[in-house]
């Protein structure tokens, strides 16, 4: 048994699990809220803290954890381990020592990784992306992050940068995104995006049960509220749907003739859909390539579902330790 703590630092909530890695088994998770308004040191108090509850009532004690991964959002350092940029935090956090914080109050050595890279390489481990060497993660919610993994390695690129593929630019006439851009693959694709264009298709007086559904209160439009219109086979909602699938489809078909990957995988809230995006998504994918064998790039849903972060974050706590170690040993 290998034990470490997988963390996800989310703009809602904290999440810690003790994660044994040799199977990828989270023997316990809990969260709690994340508070970020009230800044970056309470919030690493209120993580450390659940981490040691975590331990404590998982029945073990803190030496036998041989590591902390965190997985957070936005640009990190890897090597100083500190936020540069966190997206959706007071402050934005820039130059915070999360690492050097959570070992000192906690005991135990840290590291840190954005929080879809985490997804991704927990994914690959013990999920959907079992027994490929390369494949691409898209995880779709509030924004649309990714992570690649290349030639059995979590690929990370300057300073874990890689794998931003929201940012994929798909029309350069399109909306502004959130990144100061226009017409990056988020702004048709993230559960925001999907949802506005519900309220404006409602807005316009169209025919459609997603008016039905929200009963008149614009506010309660969410990707997940369309989704359960499309699945009741009202047409707008699935246009909807098709339109975000087909702008993943353009991004998917950019990815195969640059990676060749055997597999691409959805994950986050909003590809609960499911069917509704893959298959406008490996349509457009497929009718796009013509210079790879795209009939054979797989397209799936994860299938680690909010345990993903955690484990990849533990795993990659696990991976860093073993390389610290190694080189411990090269320089005896």
């Amino acid at each position: 048994m290998e034990l470490f703590v997988g963390c996800d630092l989310g703009g809602t909530n904290l999440r810690a699990a003790l994660v044994d890695v040799e199977n990828g088994k989270v023997l316990l998770q809990k969260a709690t809220a994340t508070l970020a308004r009230q800044g970056p040191e309470a919030v690493m108090q209120r993580m450390s803290a659940l981490i040691k509850q975590v331990i404590e009532e998982s029945g073990h004690i803190t030496g036998e954890v041989q590591g902390i991964g965190i997985g957070a959002p936005g640009l990190l350092d890897l090597e100083k381990g500190e936020t540069l940029f966190l997206t959706n935090f007071a402050g934005n956090w820039p130059h915070v020592p999360v690492c050097a914080t959570i070992q000192r109050l906690t005991s135990i050595p840290t590291t840190i990784i954005n929080d879809v890279r985490a997804i991704t390489y927990g994914e690959w481990r013990f999920g959907a992306g079992q027994g490929v060497e390369t494949m691409v993660v898209l995880a779709l919610g509030t924004g649309v992050g990714g992570g690649l993994v290349i030639n059995g390695q979590l690929h990370l690129g300057l300073s874990g940068s890689a794998g931003e593929l929201g940012h994929i630019v798909l029309d350069p006439n399109g909306p502004r995104c959130g990144c100061g851009n226009y017409g990056c693959l988020e702004v048709y694709a993230s559960g925001p995006a999907i949802a506005s264009l519900g309220v404006k298709m409602v807005a316009q007086g169209l025919a459609t049960r997603i008016a039905e559904l929200c009963e008149g209160d614009y506010n309660r439009i969410t990707a997940a509220l369309i989704a359960q219109a499309a699945q009741e086979g009202d047409p707008i909602a699935t246009e909807i749907f098709e339109r975000a699938g087909q702008a993943l489809g353009r991004a998917a078909a950019m990815l195969c003739v640059t990676l060749s990957p055997q597999r691409i995988v959805l994950t986050g809230g909003v590809a609960r859909a499911g069917d509704l995006l893959l298959e406008p998504m490996q349509q457009t994918m497929r009718r796009l390539v013509r210079v790879m064998p795209v009939e054979q790039v797989e397209l799936v849903l994860g299938t680690l579902g909010d345990q993903a972060g955690v484990i990849g974050a533990a795993c990659f706590a696990a991976l860093n330790y073993r390389r610290l170690r190694i080189d411990a040993n090269e320089r005896e």
